[in-house]
């Protein structure tokens, strides 16, 4: 039963229907998910609710990460439904990416039912805390009249910064009985905050003097929309910008003034961007997000650190600072332009533009001469990432978008096809293989008009390439090109790094089950069981061809490049 009206007329449903209402209400067209037997009356009223898009996907982990890409595409929380303990257990590796790259996302979890509780029947788990520790928060309904309400509150968690994944668990007694709650669409607070004039001053005059000044910027900043914001404060402090944890363009990266991202595995390297700045700005980030990270201090001593952002855990969360401002960034970073260029001097504004003149001569620099590097190697075999760049980059439309899951390879990508527009570049933040493949899906899903190409190695590829199905099923055409080189090659970077450190040999002979060679996994025979086009490219002098092709598809299709 799904409907059935009481005394006065009124229209009752169960809650299967309300919540389907309810994210009607709030503009959501695609609910991603993997069907299971603890979610039949929901999944059963879905079939009958053509205004939701069901995306289905074959494996939880697949469908999180296309969910995620989505997301980011759009800005909007995605929704998600999963089965049970089973499936939630599936999913949590995507679900820890999206919480530290804080993807807004709603994630359901159908289950047999509270009155089963007692009983630990087949598949029963405590789902909440299965999912608390990769979500921002978790929940579960148990009672029809707070479905709704947990709904909202669901939604409103994942889209107010800092933004993330929430769960709640729905539990199948609790859906099937009548729900009489109105449904509204979500409430979603409004942040666009800016600390007091006072403190923006204050700010202002820690920076004036700076000479060798550096921003630390996030996804914060993109989240904000604040990318015009930094690139004006950067030009007006003359200040080197620095990428972290930034898995979006935060700041053209063809812009005189970018420094690159910090990475993510050494806190020794990240420490070595700051150690001789004299004023630092972290924005939209926390510091430092390495594997490894630094224990003691990372900043000059005396040098002023100003930490701008919407989460208060974020601000000096990890090292001191002189001060913090809990403020919306893109705000925050316009006020803070005024009032440095009103606190420096005639000179310090002439030092400021030389410093953009003299890091812009040289990131020129070092651009032209490892570009000129990769065209020496083009021809040669095997066949390097640069070539395939270059070759995309002469074939690709204007406004194509591109999901970078390269790894090794993002370096020789970016060179060739540098991110400068907020919207056409997604990347990973690491911590989390897979999201490539799945990613591009979801972001060609959010933008069906436009060129999607999504990038993963032959590694990462394997955790999710069921999504492969899920873009030949419902048609997404999205592209992708698989950087195959036979193995793990991070860790074989990182491993060498590990043993210079050790005073070890870096060379020496790496493990063997860093390769993934016997046998070869074949992605052109994958995708092709899968539903998908693909084709192999081995020598540059076919990437034009090949490439094109790709392009020209009229649906999904992979390349598989052969770098090694």
């Amino acid at each position: 039963m799904t409907a059935t009206a009481d005394r006065t007329g009124t229209r009752l449903v169960t809650g299967h229907r309300r919540l389907l209402e309810q994210l009607r209400a709030d503009g959501v067209r695609h609910l991603f998910g993997n069907p299971g037997s603890s979610e039949e009356g929901l999944l059963d009223e879905i079939a009958r609710f053509p205004e939701i898009d069901y995306v289905l996907g074959l494996q939880e982990a697949a469908v999180v990460c296309t969910a995620d890409g989505y997301a980011q595409a759009t800005g909007r929380p995605a929704v998600v439904l999963l089965h049970s303990g089973v499936g939630l257990g599936n999913a949590v590796g995507s679900l820890y990416h999206a919480l530290h790259r804080q993807t807004p996302m709603l994630v359901l979890a159908g289950e047999a039912g509270v009155a089963y509780d007692a009983l630990e029947a087949h598949m029963s788990v405590n789902l909440v805390d299965v999912a608390r520790p990769v979500t921002k928060y978790a929940a579960r309904v148990t009672h029809p009249g707070s479905l709704l309400r947990m709904i909202r509150r669901g939604l409103k968690v994942a889209a107010t910064p800092p933004r993330g994944p929430v769960f709640l668990a729905l539990p199948q007694d609790v859906l099937d009985r009548l729900a009489d709650e109105p449904v509204v669409p979500t409430a979603v607070p409004d942040t666009r905050v800016v600390p007091e004039p006072a403190a923006i001053q204050a700010a202002a005059r820690l920076f004036a003097a700076a000479q060798a000044p550096v921003i630390l910027a996030g996804d914060g900043v993109a989240a904000s929309g604040g990318v015009a914001e930094l690139v004006r404060f950067a030009e007006t402090w003359g200040a080197t910008v620095h990428g972290a944890m930034a898995s979006e363009l935060v700041m053209p990266w063809t812009h005189p003034l970018w420094g690159g991202l910090t990475g993510h595995m050494f806190g020794t390297d990240s420490a070595a961007l700051v150690a001789r700045a004299d004023a630092v700005l972290i924005c939209g980030t926390y510091v430092f997000p390495d594997v490894f990270p630094a224990l003691g201090e990372v900043f000059r001593p005396g040098a002023p650190v100003v930490h701008v952002d919407l989460d208060p855990y974020a601000i000096a969360k990890n090292h001191p600072v002189t001060a913090g401002l809990l403020g919306d960034p893109r705000l925050t970073l316009r006020a803070l332009t005024g009032a440095l260029d009103e606190a420096m001097t005639g000179p310090q504004r002439q030092a400021a533009a030389e410093r953009v003149r003299r890091h812009g001569a040289r990131s020129t620099a070092a651009r032209d001469q490892a570009r000129t590097g990769d065209l020496a190697r083009s021809g040669t075999a095997p066949l390097g990432m640069a070539a395939v760049a270059a070759c995309l980059a002469d074939l690709l439309p204007d406004d194509a978008i591109i999901f970078d899951e390269a790894l090794t390879n993002s370096p020789a990508l970016t060179r060739w096809l540098p991110p400068d527009r907020p919207g056409h570049f997604f990347q990973t933040p690491g911590g989390t293989l897979g999201v490539g493949i799945p990613g591009a899906i979801g972001a060609k899903l959010a933008h069906p008009g436009r060129t999607v190409v999504g990038f993963t190695g032959d590694g990462g590829g394997m955790y999710t390439c069921q999504a492969l199905w899920t873009a030949a099923h419902h048609r997404i055409a999205a592209k992708i090109v698989v950087c195959h080189n036979g193995g793990y090659q991070l860790l074989k970077e990182n491993l060498a790094r590990y043993r210079r450190d050790n005073d070890e040999e870096p060379d020496a002979d790496f493990p063997a089950f860093f390769d993934v060679r016997d046998p070869r996994v074949d992605y052109v025979a994958l995708a092709t069981a899968m539903g998908v086009p693909a084709a192999r490219v081995q020598h540059a002098a076919d990437l034009p061809a090949t490439l094109q092709t790709m392009l020209d598809h009229d649906g999904p299709y992979l390349v598989e490049a052969a770098l090694a």
